[in-house]
């Protein structure tokens, strides 16, 4: 059957972190997919360059995927939720947070071990933007991010020298 294991798996070393070090969000495009080349589940190549917007990021920030099945319909995917904090309001902010929620971005995450993965290949992402002006001095003054995803596969490993690569992705950043 063409879901049978192939592999076991060991216990793996104590070496990696969690956490994400950045988010890239790239302006949906039903064809985005046809742009890349897929060996062993992982983008390795582009046939044009892809330009992404760089949010940096520090502290509480996520993406978790969740696995749903139903046995009587037959059916598998993927629920992908992303938790992330922009601090600091300005107009610049609002303006592109604005953006973000009306549209339906891919994105790009980026953990602290240099592994980037692109959740909502095929079906972009849902954003919802909370702005949060804290009670407190101590607060955050800024944006809360959820964005959450739908799709037949787990969000795709892409090797970490395209994003890189003039020839890959072209990393629009921020003020």
């Amino acid at each position: 059957m063409a879901c049978d294991l192939t592999l076991g798996r060991l216990e793996p070393c104590k070496d990696s972190v969690g956490g994400l070090r950045a988010i890239y969000f790239i302006n949906y495009d039903p064809a985005l997919f046809a742009n890349f080349t897929i060996t062993a589940e992982e983008i390795t190549a582009l046939t044009a360059p892809v330009t992404c917007f760089k949010y940096e990021l520090k502290g509480a920030n996520s993406f978790d995927e969740t696995n749903e099945n139903s046995r009587e319909n037959g059916t598998s995917f993927w629920s992908g939720t992303g938790t992330f904090v922009f601090k600091k309001q300005s107009l610049t902010s609002q303006k592109e947070l604005k953006l973000l929620a009306a549209g339906r971005p891919h994105i790009i995450v980026e953990d602290y071990n240099g592994k980037f993965r692109l959740a909502g290949m095929k079906n972009g992402a849902e954003c919802a933007v909370n702005t949060a002006s804290g009670t407190a001095m101590g607060d955050l003054s800024g944006y809360n991010i959820t964005a959450t995803t739908q799709e037949t596969d787990m969000a795709t490993y892409i090797d970490a020298t395209l994003m890189s690569n003039i020839a890959g992705f072209t990393v629009t950043l921020g003020t």
